[in-house]
């Protein structure tokens, strides 16, 4: 078993500021110290100059806060925290395309309403499904979908919030 699998995985938000090169230098950090991105989404915030990265990466928790704080010295970054086992929302975005014959439509539809999932497309051997929600929802949707033909499927990775009036 790989050992970077044994450790939880960790859910980081980092504040930067809104300039060509950021994700690189921050890309850069975690690859020297040998660690794969497990997710990656970017986006703005309500300041236009500052966007919003979240990261999920697993490894040992030691070398993650080292990794936090070298990206903290980074000029590009504001903010840098590991959310990990804190108060948090997080949720995932899927969209699944699926090989669905006539006869399998109506399984199909109540595992949509099971997983609260969405269809947003349908033709006559094909629908597409919008699920969101957390990663283990993601995964055992697609799980259960593996019956049919998945034909393709685009994951978001995971976005970060803190509850509450405390900033992420």
């Amino acid at each position: 078993m790989n050992a970077v699998l044994q450790y939880p995985a960790h859910s980081i938000s980092i504040l930067v500021s809104n300039k060509p090169g950021a994700l690189v230098r921050i890309a850069l950090v975690f690859s020297r110290r040998g660690y794969n991105i497990d997710s990656l989404v970017v986006s703005p915030t309500l300041d236009s100059t500052v966007s919003r990265m979240n990261i999920v990466a697993r490894g040992n928790p030691e070398t993650l806060a080292q990794i936090i704080q070298q990206l903290e010295k980074l000029v590009d970054v504001i903010q840098a925290k590991d959310h990990t086992k804190q108060n948090v929302v997080e949720k995932e975005l899927v969209l699944l395309k699926v090989c669905c014959k006539a006869e399998e439509r109506t399984e199909l539809l109540q595992l949509c309403n099971h997983f609260k999932a969405h269809t947003v497309d349908m033709t006559e051997t094909s629908m597409i499904i919008q699920l969101t929600g957390s990663s283990e929802k993601m995964d055992a949707m697609l799980s259960l979908c593996k019956k049919f033909e998945i034909i393709e499927y685009v994951r978001t990775g995971k976005i970060i919030m803190m509850r509450g009036k405390n900033k992420t």
